[in-house]
């Protein structure tokens, strides 16, 4: 039949501090296909903030009073967006009460917690997801089409940039220096350079890895590099920093025919973080003229050099709309925990050869 509505899916959403009131909650609702149904947080100013930005939303204290006493029926699927360290047991539960989850990036502190979470929701036949929005960021985007219609031949070296200029540390869990709380630049940002460097350019053979503490009374690494070899001989070059009073390009990727350079951080978070919200059929993720990136060769961007490429939009709301439709049996699974895996062994790897001053191979 037509014209009937299609019903939304109802979402539990873990956590509602700047991943899940700034990213998930905000996409959840703008969502055709989904609608937030809960929150979970402790904080009685977390809950008022909630309730004002989600009329109607039930807000629970804990995440097992998502599923307890038959609870879970209520829900289609839970979003983890609580602190690194609670994901695993998290995740774990609302597996086991039978619910799809969503998980915030890093999925797990190890590689193997990752996998075992894999072959959990594989035995309940259950859809595990992990949020790496950056995949629908506008530079990247831009760029995977690039590489995709090899406009700059054959990459030889990809550079990715996520710096900042924090001189100050701002404290809590992200930049705990306790291992426990999994925090620190190479498991935040680097979790979103390295997956971008593997959906690009495949599998990591070997790592290296430059990891620091800058910042005075800072406790956790906060200006990271880590140079990969790619099986297929593409060299990735990313940094991930705090520390840094001049920001390099956002991309630099050099070709055998051309190299494309690209300025500036993606819109989206900003808009978010500002209250802006996306709306189906509605401007999202545009950014000016002058942000686009140069493509060319031989020539300095900064002085005019190349053709400029217009920026795809970013796209951040089709990460739900993916799982929605994955929940739904039209779809694949967005970003898988297997993906999630490999990009953990590179962390791994990372952390291990900062720590001894070696190249690990994988």
């Amino acid at each position: 039949m037509t014209g009937i509505p299609r019903t939304p899916l109802r979402v539990g959403l873990v956590g509602y501090g700047l991943a899940g009131s700034v990213f998930h909650a905000p996409l959840i609702a703008a969502s055709e296909d989904l609608v937030l149904a809960a929150v979970t947080t402790g904080n009685p100013e977390r809950a008022a903030e909630a309730r004002a930005a989600h009329p109607g939303v039930r807000v629970v204290a804990t995440p097992e009073e998502l599923w307890a006493d038959g609870a879970a029926d209520e829900l289609d699927l839970v979003v983890v967006a609580s602190p690194n360290k609670t994901h695993v047991a998290i995740a774990t539960a609302a597996l086991e009460a039978g619910l799809p989850v969503v998980v915030d990036k890093p999925l797990a502190g190890t590689a193997a917690e990752a996998r075992t979470l894999a072959a959990l929701a594989e035995e309940r036949g259950l859809l595990l997801s992990v949020f790496q929005n950056r995949r629908w960021d506008n530079d990247f985007l831009t760029l995977r089409s690039l590489v995709d219609e090899k406009a700059l031949g054959e990459v030889q070296r990809f550079e990715s940039r996520f710096e900042r200029w924090r001189p100050l540390p701002k404290g809590g869990w992200r930049e705990s220096g306790a291992p426990s709380e999994i925090g620190g630049l190479l498991y935040d940002l680097g979790s979103h350079v390295v997956d971008q460097a593997l959906v690009l350019f495949g599998p990591v053979v070997s790592v290296y890895a430059e990891s620091d503490v800058r910042r005075p009374g800072a406790e956790a690494d906060d200006d990271t590099f880590l140079a990969l070899t790619h099986a297929n001989g593409v060299r990735s070059h990313l940094y991930v920093s705090a520390t840094t009073a001049q920001l390099g390009p956002r991309f630099r990727v050099l070709g055998q025919r051309a190299g494309f350079v690209k300025y500036g951080l993606d819109p989206q978070e900003a808009a978010l973080r500002d209250g802006l919200r996306p709306v189906p059929g509605t401007v999202w993720g545009v950014e000016p003229e002058e942000l686009w990136g140069r493509l060319g060769s031989g020539e300095s961007p900064l002085t005019g050099g190349g053709i400029p490429v217009e920026s795809l939009p970013g796209d951040y709301p089709a990460y739900y709309a993916a799982v929605a439709a994955a929940l739904r049996g039209t779809g694949e699974n967005p970003v898988t925990a297997h993906e999630a895996a490999a990009a953990l062994d590179v962390l791994e790897a990372a952390k291990r050869s900062a720590r001894e001053g070696i190249t690990v191979a994988l």
